[in-house]
């Protein structure tokens, strides 16, 4: 998995070369002035549609509120496992963390992977441990904002290996992508740039 995202970031561009070699392949005939003319005005179609320009705030859109799980959160003083348990109960790998009394000063995070490393794996229990003990602090924490491109993020997201990313705008959390999210927004970016470049070819442009 990590090996695929990491060829998705690094080789975004290989996939504009790639589809204009199987052009060419598939029409033969295309007169070279055709193909040339093709080739010159890619990239700043791609630039124009789109291609490498989804930004978080566009997945945070497509996922919608109730999905993001920005409005999921708990606070310092709470048990781990109540924490886990809402997770569980939610479906999400990840929850804001604030201070008591101060919900829109996000105090940090605290995701699965915290709970693995910092409970199980050192024989803690949940119950007795509150999450303040465990979650990355609001200092330490890899966030995006909301014009940061999809290709940024996902970069963030694997040299820093997490898993999710708080989406921070004017010092106030504004919602939660998950590696999963922008892999779907990547991928779908490069498909829809693969049915411009067709359309183009057939004259929709």
């Amino acid at each position: 998995m990590q090996g695929a995202i990491q060829a998705i970031v690094s080789h975004g561009s290989i996939v504009k070369n790639a589809v204009l070699h199987q052009i060419r392949l598939v029409n033969p005939i295309m007169p070279s002035v055709v193909f040339s003319r093709l080739q010159s005005v890619t990239s700043a179609r791609m630039e124009e549609h789109g291609f490498e320009s989804t930004t978080i705030a566009d997945v945070l859109k497509g996922k919608g509120k109730s999905a993001d799980g920005s409005w999921l959160w708990c606070t310092t003083d709470d048990s781990v496992y109540d924490a886990v348990k809402s997770m569980t109960h939610h479906n999400v790998g990840a929850l804001v963390v604030v201070k008591p009394g101060e919900q829109k000063s996000i105090a940090g995070i605290i995701t699965e992977r915290d709970y693995l490393r910092k409970i199980i794996v050192q024989g803690r229990s949940s119950k007795s441990t509150k999450v303040g003990d465990i979650m990355t602090e609001e200092n330490k924490l890899i966030t995006v904002s909301p014009n940061t491109k999809v290709l940024r993020a996902m970069q963030l997201m694997t040299d820093n290996r997490i898993r999710h990313i708080p989406v921070i705008d004017d010092k106030e959390m504004i919602g939660m992508v998950s590696i999963g999210d922008v892999v779907r927004a990547v991928v779908t970016e490069h498909r829809e740039e693969l049915d411009r470049l067709n359309a183009y070819i057939q004259g929709g442009y």
